[in-house]
């Protein structure tokens, strides 16, 4: 495996070319994450009888900008002193800068109110769109890598990743060493969660928002063992960075929320079961 994987290289340039076109990969990957989500979430709103694609096209208007809006203030308000003497490049999103809690916070709410004004069923709703958002963050993850970001502790594994010189050494290692991937371990673990989610809901059929919680769940835990392997500056405290303290709130809350839930429908199956 050594002698066929060396490691994975970075792209030389954050920038696709195609033909005279060129285009920010960054944004690219995000707005193909979206359009991916959009599409899984679409068929399960035919599945379930109320909407289709269109349907969640009309929401996703909505939702996605107010996602990008959340994801780039936290971002912003949790490094503010890599904006504070350039307030002009708050919004340069095409840089990198997504903060994920602040994206799906309020892309959801706003992608929910869009489903209330829509006339939906909004708790079925967020039960169909919550696989499509673990998918659309395996996709978009890989801005990452053309932006040569967020990469984690130095490694000589296989998968290794290289990136220039220059980003070495602005992390204050010597040119030519490697790094953990989070990237890739994100986007791969993204895919399994979005796999797992939906053989959840085809098997087991949980009780809305059940599903949305499990997600939670279920992203807070790879996202703290992500967040530990990254060297990016960051706030931290009791020798955890912010995202990994974000991530215990934020699955405790949601198990909180699951578990209440859980009991009362174990103990209505086991009151029909009786009768």
């Amino acid at each position: 495996m050594s002698a066929f994987v060396a490691s994975i290289p970075s792209p030389s340039s954050g920038t696709l070319h195609v033909g005279a076109l060129a285009l920010n990969a960054y944004g690219l990957m995000i707005a193909l994450g979206v359009l991916a989500g959009i599409s899984l979430a679409g068929r399960r709103f035919a599945a379930r009888g109320i909407g289709d694609r269109d349907t969640m096209t009309s929401i996703a208007m909505w939702a996605v900008p107010a996602g990008v809006i959340g994801g780039r203030a936290y971002h912003v308000f949790t490094d503010w002193e890599s904006f504070s003497g350039d307030i002009g490049s708050t919004v340069k999103v095409w840089e990198g800068g997504l903060g994920v809690w602040g994206g799906i916070a309020l892309g959801v709410v706003v992608g929910l109110w869009r489903a209330k004004v829509m006339k939906l069923h909004v708790p079925t709703a967020l039960v169909c769109v919550t696989p499509a958002l673990p998918l659309a963050q395996a996709i978009g993850r890989w801005g990452n890598w053309f932006n040569q970001e967020l990469f984690g502790r130095p490694t000589d594994l296989p998968w290794a990743l290289e990136v220039s010189a220059r980003t070495a050494e602005k992390a204050g290692y010597t040119p030519g060493t490697t790094f953990h991937p989070t990237f890739l371990y994100e986007s791969l673990a993204c895919l399994v969660l979005c796999v797992v989610l939906l053989q959840i809901d085809k098997r087991r059929e949980p009780h809305v928002p059940r599903l949305f919680y499990m997600y939670v769940i279920g992203y807070c835990i790879l996202r703290f063992f992500i967040e530990g392997l990254r060297i990016d500056p960051a706030h931290s405290a009791g020798g955890l960075r912010l995202n990994q303290w974000v991530s215990i709130v934020c699955a405790v809350s949601a198990a909180l929320l699951l578990i209440p839930r859980g009991r009362q429908v174990s103990q209505q199956e086991t009151q029909v079961s009786s009768d």
